[in-house]
């Protein structure tokens, strides 16, 4: 088409659109005026010409030349999908792969990054970190991961690409951010002074999902923010959401950050933090920057003993219920083990379970409170010595009960150490440097949507 061809075609629908407005009945215009919410002046509400969504497109690219095919991100999309027990739908399925190459596309420019700067990760080390990951999860055995993945949908290269992202982006972060980072030594003890004037004080294990925000694209990342919420509220895994989504250094330990405390926290964060309790769910929580969806692992006071620590001496009291048993047999039989509980005046009483109710009794001098059910463990660790748990279990199980019969508490937290304050600090600070170096190379990226 030439030139001339093209202006009339652009004259035509000027034209044609004139006409339009010309038969429409006047309408008030209000033209919005750039501030600093608004900084382009969009109007409240727009009308896009043609019928394009941004949601409904083939979900492939090329970076910088390299080709991410939908292979790829069907497979990085089983990663996430196969560490959580809940169906997808359709819906969050489309969401999840937009996310994805989201995602794939960054990976892409560390590892091109890395590449550039002569600092990737080689085959080798890579190899060496998937074998640590069927370490932890199929005994050492590699060809049972490489099996579990295929199953599921995904892939070993999938994974090791994945790995060699992480990995590329912990090099270019030693080599260009982390020896600029500068941390004092007043900083680091007024730090362990603080803490010192905070003992007793609570502190939090947290996990993260950070997601960042611009003006442009703030209602988009609350949406997604959302949705994520939504799948981990129906069983997702936190840990796997965090590697794929999160934006922070901590994706690669699936967001966890450790033990904080309310004050190291943005304002936002704290408020919300101080209302959990262990294993909550929130947000997504507007902070400087973006959207943080957090998790409470666990809670302590600073400087002193965590309760979960502590070995705890227990009687595990047990009836069992024969096939047949009808509800009304078993309701009897509860009630008289409930009478005979109500009647122990400590351990010593318990053996005598065995010939007054027919119960099993087994004792276990070292249990670690933290691998204790949640539930069990919040009770366990506010009853007396002599005391039980209230009745729990099932005709099919069995009905039970713990009995607490000593508890070695764990001596006080002394005060983390110079290094590993000092460690904190330049996390943070990394962290903060890393999100900015990311953003320089997504805007001297060369993109191509298929």
């Amino acid at each position: 088409m030439t030139l001339k061809a093209i202006t009339k075609g652009c004259a035509g629908l000027a034209l044609a659109g004139l006409a339009a407005a010309t038969m429409l009945p006047a309408a008030a215009q209000t033209v919005a005026v750039p501030t600093a919410e608004n900084p382009f002046g969009l109007p409240d509400e727009v009308t896009l010409f043609g019928k394009a969504s941004p949601d409904v497109r083939t979900a492939t690219a090329i970076v910088n030349g390299f080709v991410i095919t939908g292979t790829d991100i069907d497979e990085r999309v089983a990663l996430v999908t196969s560490a959580s027990d809940v169906d997808v739908t359709e819906e969050e399925l489309l969401r999840l792969r937009v996310q994805v190459l989201r995602n794939l596309i960054d990976e892409t420019l560390k590892i091109q990054a890395a590449e550039a700067q002569k600092v990737s990760p080689q085959p080798e080390e890579i190899n060496r970190t998937y074998a640590q990951l069927a370490e932890q999860n199929f005994q050492g055995e590699p060809k049972k991961m490489d099996e579990y993945l295929i199953n599921s949908g995904s892939s070993p290269k999938a994974l090791k690409r994945q790995i060699e992202g992480e990995m590329a982006w912990e090099n270019l972060l030693r080599r260009n951010i982390m020896p600029f980072v500068n941390v004092s030594a007043e900083e680091v003890n007024d730090v362990l002074a603080r803490l010192e004037a905070s003992r007793g004080t609570d502190e939090y294990r947290l996990g993260e999902i950070y997601l960042s925000a611009t003006t442009e694209n703030r209602a988009a990342v609350v949406q997604n923010a959302r949705q994520i919420m939504q799948q981990l509220e129906a069983g997702g895994s936190f840990v796997a959401y965090a590697r794929q989504f999160s934006e922070a250094t901590t994706a690669v330990v699936g967001g966890d950050l450790g033990w904080v405390r309310l004050g190291q926290l943005p304002s936002q964060l704290a408020n919300v933090v101080r209302q959990m309790q262990p294993g909550q769910l929130n947000g997504p929580i507007e902070i400087p920057g973006g959207f943080s969806i957090v998790y409470l692992i666990n809670k302590r006071q600073v400087l002193m003993a965590d309760p979960a620590e502590a070995m705890l001496n227990l009687k595990q009291i047990t009836i069992t219920f024969p096939p047949g048993t009808t509800e009304a047999a078993a309701e009897a039989r509860v009630e008289k083990f409930a009478d005979f509980l109500e009647g122990m005046r400590g351990c010593a009483d318990a053996e005598g379970a065995r010939e007054a109710v027919g119960a099993e009794v087994v004792s276990n001098e070292q249990v670690l409170a933290a691998n204790l059910p949640e539930q069990l463990r919040n009770v366990l660790l506010n009853l007396q010595i002599g005391q039980t748990t209230p009745l729990f279990g099932g005709v099919k199980e069995g009905v039970r009960v713990l009995m607490l019969c000593g508890r070695d508490d764990p001596k006080d937290a002394g005060a983390p150490n110079f290094a590993a304050i000092m460690d904190q600090i330049e996390q943070e600070r990394v962290n903060k440097r890393a999100q900015r170096y990311l953003r320089d190379l997504r805007n001297d990226a060369y993109i191509e949507y298929n």
